[in-house]
């Protein structure tokens, strides 16, 4: 009796895990998902134009309220670690530390890039859904009679998509901040502390 009780309540426990995750499943498609990221902060970005210039912590501001909560953080720490996220290489406290200082940095950059494009305008490229874990969206950017194009790959955190690596005019940003990173860990004599403490990615894709 208590074997049956055990194993009614496990297949309980089972079905109720799956189907949170069934019903935890994206409902955005993944580019009406980058559409509304990408029009609110466009939004908020248009709206403070004027103040943006001479102000570069609003800048900041906006992007940490409209981009960083759906920047997959943890994937991206991942991506541009490289080996130096596994544990042969790093402790956790280390990977937490990367992250956090990563993610300001980030916030950082990308204030100040949008700061000086905050007029620009976009066009969605076509999707075709792929079955991929990670879908890839596009967007076209317009600004001064140049296209930027801008790939997004997302992940799938169970209610909603988030952003775990981006891809500007065919420069792999994660690689890119990888391949700095690696250079940062050089200059430090190879420790990993100092490396991180002293990491700035450049997100200046015209800096190859």
């Amino acid at each position: 009796m208590k074997t049956f009780v055990k194993q009614t309540l496990a297949v309980g426990i089972l079905s109720t895990v799956v189907a949170g995750n069934v019903f935890a499943a994206p409902t955005e498609t993944p580019p009406a998902f980058v559409k509304k990221v990408a029009d609110s902060l466009i939004a908020r970005l248009k709206a403070d134009h004027a103040k943006l210039q001479a102000n570069p912590a609003l800048a900041r501001s906006i992007v940490r309220q409209n981009l960083d909560p759906y920047i997959d953080s943890q994937s991206f720490t991942r991506i541009v670690m490289g080996t130096y996220a596994t544990n042969q290489y790093s402790s956790a406290a280390q990977r937490a530390q990367f992250e956090k200082n990563f993610r300001e940095t980030l916030i950082e950059n990308y204030g100040s890039a949008f700061a000086k494009f905050s007029n620009q305008t976009y066009t969605l490229r076509p999707y075709k859904a792929t079955g991929s874990k990670n879908p890839v969206v596009t967007l076209d950017f317009k600004h001064n009679g140049e296209k930027i194009p801008v790939s997004f790959q997302l992940a799938d955190h169970g209610s909603q998509w988030k952003i775990r690596n981006i891809n500007v005019s065919g420069i792999d940003l994660g690689l890119q901040f990888r391949n700095q990173f690696a250079a940062t860990v050089k200059r430090n004599g190879g420790n990993l502390d100092k490396a991180i403490a002293n990491f700035k990615p450049d997100a200046d894709i015209d800096k190859k």
